[in-house]
C-alpha cells in the first residue's frame, strides 16, 4: 500500500504538506537572513513545471513562541527549542527535488536535516515524501527482546554490489537460520562510497551508494514480509569531519568535551535544546518514517551529560511514546563502557529505560579464555573465572577496581534480566580493534573446535545474543576500517591514526592502509564459503543452536534458578524451571574435562540427553564420550526438572 498519512508538521527539513506546497525548517539561531535555493526536478506526472529555480527567504520563529515538541508522553512538552529556527513554505515542490540553504548571504549549504543527499555529502540535499514508498507491513507488530536474535550487517560489504536491494536477497537465508533481528551498521549519509558508517554527518539522510531511503525503505519492508526486524546503529557522540556543517548552522558541537573521534556534540551547554531536539527527531523519524524497529545507540559513554534529564533517557522515552503511538515493539539499545545498571533499569526505578546495554565485559573474558590475548584492555580479565563471574552477575565488573580504568568500576546488576544484556564473541570493534581487521582466531583455521565452542557459548546463554555478518558459516574475509575522504590530508591523518593507535601495543603486522580500495574489498563477504566444509557445517551446528534456544525456553527464562561454578578452567552452569533443567558445560581449555553431564531427577535416578556437543562430527568435530567433555568444546544437557 501507498501511505496517505498527513506529514508531521512541525519538524526539522522539509517536509511535503498535503497542500502540495513544502514546509522547510532550519535551526540557525546566529542568522539575521536564512534563505532557501530549489532547484525543480521534472515533474513525475511529466508536465511542466513554470520555475525551475526559486530562492525564497524564510521567516525567523518568534523569539517569544511557546512552540515545542513531545520528548516522551503525549502531555511531556518542553518550551523554547523551536527558538533560533527559520520556516518558508514554497509552493509546488515535490519528492526529489533539490534544495540547499544560504545564512547571512554567504555559501549556499545542505540541510543539517536533509533526508537524501543523492550527490554525496557535498552536494545539495534533496526533498523526501515518505508517503510516495509501498509498504506492506501493516500487520507488522516487531519482535520482542526476549524473542531477539541479532544480525550485525554492514550494508557495503555484505554483498559484491553493495546495496541495500542486493541484500534483500539474502533475507529468506538470515530467517531460516534463525534470526530474529538484523542490526544495519550506521547509514547516515558519509563521504565517498566505503565506510563503515561512523564518519556520518548528515544524520537523516540514507548514504546514497547503499541505494538511498527508496532502497531502504524496500529492505524494511521485505524484512518485516519475511518476519525479521531490523533496528539501525545510530551515532549521537559525534560526526564525521568532511562535508561537516552543521557547526556553521549553530552550536551543535561544545569545545567543553571532546571524544576519540573529533567535537563532542552539544547535549548540555548553551542551545543544547536545539541539539537535543535535531537528534530526537532523528531518531523518532527512523522508527516513524522509515518502520524501523529499533535503534542501538553507538558509544554513549562519549555523551557528557550532566543534566538531571540525560538526553539518552529522554530519546529512549520519546521512541517508547512513538512506538506505542503506532502500536509495535521498537527496542532501543545502546553501547556503553560504563557497566551503569541505571541504563536498562526502567525510568520507574531511576533509570534510563533503554532495552539492552552491549556487553563487552563477556567478549572480554571469553576472548581472553579462548586466545590468552593481553593486550590493551584484554589484560584486565581472567579468562574461564571471568566468563563464569558474567553469567552469574551480567558483569565482570561490577563496582570492584578495575586495573584498566585505575579506580572501582560498574554498578551491581545481579537482578537485572540476562537479556538487557547483549553478547557477542565478535563484533564490527572488536575485529577493527587489530591491525589488520582480522576475525576472532582467524589464525587458527575455520576449523579450529573453538569457534564452536564460542558460538555456543553465546547462542546457548540467557543474554541476547549478537552474531557478526558471515560468522554463521565461518566467513575468513577480515573486517579492517576503511574510509574513502576526498581531502589527501584527512586521508593521511586517518592513516597515521590508525598506526599510533597500534603502535604502543604488542600487536604484529602491518596496519591495513583504511584508504586504498583494497582494504574495503578484502572485507566484502564470500558467500559461496557455505558451499563447502568446514563452512557448511558450522552452518548447520549454528542453525541448530538457535533452534535449541528457540524451542527450549529453560536456556533463557528469566525467572530460571541459574547455579554457576568452574573446576579449572571449565564454566559448569545449570538453569532450571519447573519442568526442565538445563546443564551447560563450557569447557576452556585444551584439556578434557570428566563430567558425568547428567542432571538428578526427583527420584534419585541420572537422567538427561544430550542435546548438543560441539565435539559432534555433524558439526566437524571428532566425536564425543559421554562422561568426557572434550578439549575446547561446550555440551549441553535437557533433563526434566522437578515440578
Amino acid at each position: 500500500m501507498v501511505s496517505h498519512d498527513s506529514p508531521v508538521r512541525d519538524r526539522l527539513g522539509a517536509t511535503v504538506l498535503d497542500s502540495g506546497a513544502t514546509r522547510f525548517e532550519v535551526w540557525a539561531p546566529d542568522a539575521d537572513t536564512v534563505d532557501v535555493q530549489v532547484l525543480r526536478a521534472e515533474h513525475p506526472n511529466g508536465f511542466h513545471r513554470d520555475t525551475d529555480e526559486e530562492v525564497c527567504s524564510l521567516t525567523r520563529v518568534d523569539a517569544d513562541s511557546r512552540h515545542g515538541w513531545p520528548v516522551g508522553g503525549a502531555a511531556a512538552w518542553r518550551v523554547g527549542e523551536r527558538l533560533g529556527s527559520w520556516t518558508v513554505e514554497v509552493a509546488d515542490v515535490v519528492h526529489g527535488d533539490r534544495y540547499r540553504y544560504r545564512l547571512d548571504g554567504g555559501d549556499w549549504l545542505p540541510d543539517p536535516a536533509s533526508r537524501w543527499q543523492p550527490d554525496g555529502v557535498h552536494g545539495r540535499s534533496a526533498v523526501v515524501d515518505e508517503r510516495v514508498f509501498r509498504w506492506h507491513d501493516d500487520d507488522w507488530a516487531g519482535v520482542e527482546l526476549a524473542d531477539t536474535v541479532l544480525y550485525e550487517m554492514h550494508v557495503g560489504t555484505f554483498t559484491a554490489e553493495g546495496t541495500f536491494d542486493a541484500a534483500i536477497r539474502h533475507l529468506p537465508r538470515l530467517a531460516e537460520l534463525g534470526i530474529t533481528t538484523i542490526e544495519v551498521m550506521p547509514v547516515a549519509e558519509f563521504p565517498g562510497r566505503r565506510n563503515w558508517g561512523y564518519d556520518g554527518v548528515f544524520a537523516f539522510a540514507v548514504q546514497h551508494s547503499y541505494g538511498g531511503p527508496e532502497a531502504m525503505h524496500r529492505f524494511v519492508d521485505a524484512a518485516h514480509r519475511f518476519g525479521l526486524a531490523v533496528i539501525l546503529d545510530v551515532v549521537y557522540n559525534h560526526l564525521g569531519p568532511e562535508g561537516n556543517v552543521l557547526g556553521r548552522y549553530g552550536p551543535y558541537f561544545t569545545d567543553a568535551y571532546s571524544t576519540p573521534w573529533g567535537s563532542a556534540m552539544n547535549m548540555s551547554q548553551a542551545g543544547s535544546d536545539a541539539v537535543r531536539r535535531y537528534f530526537v527527531e532523528n531518531a523518532v523519524g527512523w522508527i516513524r518514517d522509515h518502520h524501523l524497529d529499533g535503534l542501538r545507540l553507538d558509544a554513549v559513554h562519549a555523551i557528557v551529560d550532566p543534566s538531571p534529564v540525560p538526553f539518552v533517557e529522554q530519546l529512549t522515552s520519546a521512541v517508547h511514546a512513538a512506538a506505542d503511538r503506532l502500536g509495535r515493539t521498537v527496542l532501543v539499545t545502546v553501547e556503553s563502557s560504563a557497566n551503569d545498571p541505571r541504563i536498562v533499569r526502567d525510568a520507574d526505578e531511576y533509570g534510563w529505560g533503554c532495552d539492552a546495554v552491549w556487553n563487552d565485559d563477556y567478549h572480554h573474558a571469553l576472548r581472553v579464555a579462548l586466545t590468552g590475548d593481553r593486550h590493551e584492555y584484554y589484560a584486565n580479565y581472567s579468562g574461564a573465572a571471568d566468563v563464569a563471574t558474567a553469567w552469574a552477575r551480567r558483569w565482570v565488573y561490577s563496582g570492584q577496581y578495575s586495573p584498566g580504568f585505575g579506580r572501582s568500576h560498574g554498578g551491581v546488576a545481579d537482578r537485572l534480566p540476562h537479556q538487557r544484556f547483549v553478547v557477542f564473541d565478535t563484533n564490527h570493534d572488536h575485529i577493527g580493534n587489530t591491525p589488520r581487521g582480522d576475525r576472532l582466531l582467524a589464525d587458527a583455521g575455520p576449523d579450529d573446535p573453538r569457534h564452536r565452542l564460542a558460538l555456543a557459548a553465546v547462542l546457548l546463554s540467557p543474554f541476547t545474543p549478537l552474531l557478526f555478518m558471515g560468522e554463521e558459516y565461518g566467513e575468513v574475509a577480515p573486517f579492517p576500517y576503511f574510509v574513502d575522504h576526498g581531502d589527501p590530508d584527512l586521508v593521511e591523518a586517518v592513516r597515521q591514526g590508525r598506526a599510533r593507535e597500534f603502535s604502543g601495543a604488542d600487536w604484529e603486522g602491518d596496519v591495513a592502509d583504511p584508504a586504498d580500495p583494497a582494504t574495503f574489498e578484502s572485507a566484502v563477504l564470500d558467500l559461496t564459503l557455505t558451499e563447502r566444509e568446514p563452512h557448511r557445517s558450522r552452518l548447520a551446528m549454528c542453525t541448530e543452536l538457535l533452534r535449541l534456544r528457540r524451542e527450549h525456553p529453560v536456556l533463557t527464562d528469566p525467572d530460571a534458578d541459574q547455579q554457576v561454578s568452574t573446576v579449572g578452567h571449565a564454566v559448569f552452569v545449570e538453569r532450571s524451571v519447573p519442568g526442565a533443567t538445563a546443564s551447560l558445560v563450557l569447557n576452556l581449555s585444551p584439556d578434557p574435562v570428566t563430567t558425568r553431564a547428567a542432571s538428578t531427577d526427583p527420584t534419585g535416578e541420572e537422567s538427561g540427553e544430550i542435546r548438543f556437543d560441539s565435539d559432534d562430527g555433524r558439526w566437524g568435530g571428532p566425536g564425543g564420550q559421554h562422561d568426557v567433555v572434550g578439549p575446547w568444546s561446550a555440551r549441553l544437557v535437557l533433563s526434566p526438572g522437578a515440578s
